[in-house]
């Protein structure tokens, strides 16, 4: 009775110790107080600034369009071609200098500017170099999709594109199928591309305080690394039920090769 109890000690221990509990799944806990609908969020976000290998999609407007048509290449686009492949063929590119070279205006520097001021640079050096003010000259310029990678515990790994203009961190990999069972939601790391290097930055996605994080929202070219929980690498079962089964059946292999050695 004794050898019993203590096996069936050992067993609920490896069931608690092996288990996921639900505490780790869930996410934007609020640590501290009750969450209610007068919780106020604030977020932290800069804004995004050019970096090398980005591509930018800018659109030319004036009174006649005739006149831009040099700049705004529609005209080129593959039609058999995808979001993806067009904007790699109609986009400027910004080269390993921080240049775009836009038709009649040359090379122009734009590493580090945010799309705003590009548009502002732009506006300027055409009505200085190309139009007059009656022109009634629009700049748009666009990032050409939102483009990042996930790595790790999710449902499909790979580098993801979005076409809008902000995505945050549970978007991000909602679009990537969402962390698995076995993920840390605690320590999500993300890895983001600036001048002078890369970066890692912690995500903790049980904490509601992650939607203050300057990080919540993805820029382009960030990897979203999903790390894997200790029960993963144990191999007993993510569910009480699944890893009462796998040690009763590690328990069961025991006993028949303890009874076959005893008969021997």
């Amino acid at each position: 009775m004794k050898h019993l109890y203590i096996v069936f000690l050992v067993v609920m221990v490896c069931v608690m110790q092996s288990c996921i509990p639900n505490k780790k799944l869930v996410y934007l806990q609020n640590q501290e107080a009750a969450l209610d609908s007068t919780l106020i969020l604030t977020e932290a976000q800069k804004p995004y600034r050019v970096q090398i290998n980005d591509i930018l999609n800018i659109v030319v407007k004036v009174m006649d369009q005739n006149n831009v048509q040099i700049f705004n290449p529609a005209g080129e686009r593959q039609l058999n071609a995808n979001g993806e492949e067009r904007a790699f063929f109609d986009g400027f590119t910004v080269d390993l200098h921080g240049n775009i070279r836009i038709p009649v205006l040359g090379e122009i520097n734009v590493l580090g500017y945010t799309t705003e001021e590009i548009e502002e640079l732009l506006e300027k050096k055409l009505l200085e170099e190309e139009f007059k003010e009656t022109a009634n000259i629009f700049v748009s310029v666009k990032l050409t999709g939102l483009r990042y990678t996930v790595n790790g515990e999710v449902g499909s790994t790979g580098t993801h594109t979005l076409y809008q203009p902000r995505v945050n961190v549970f978007e991000a990999l909602a679009n990537a199928g969402d962390i698995t069972v076995t993920g840390n939601r605690e320590d999500v790391l993300i890895i983001r591309q600036y001048p002078n290097g890369q970066q890692i930055h912690h995500l903790n996605l049980l904490d509601v305080n992650v939607m203050k994080s300057p990080y919540y929202y993805i820029q382009m070219n960030d990897i979203i690394y999903v790390k894997p929980l200790k029960q993963k690498s144990w191999g007993t079962g993510t569910t009480g039920l699944q890893t009462l089964g796998t040690i009763i059946t590690a328990l069961s292999l025991v006993t028949t090769t303890l009874l076959l050695i005893d008969r021997l």
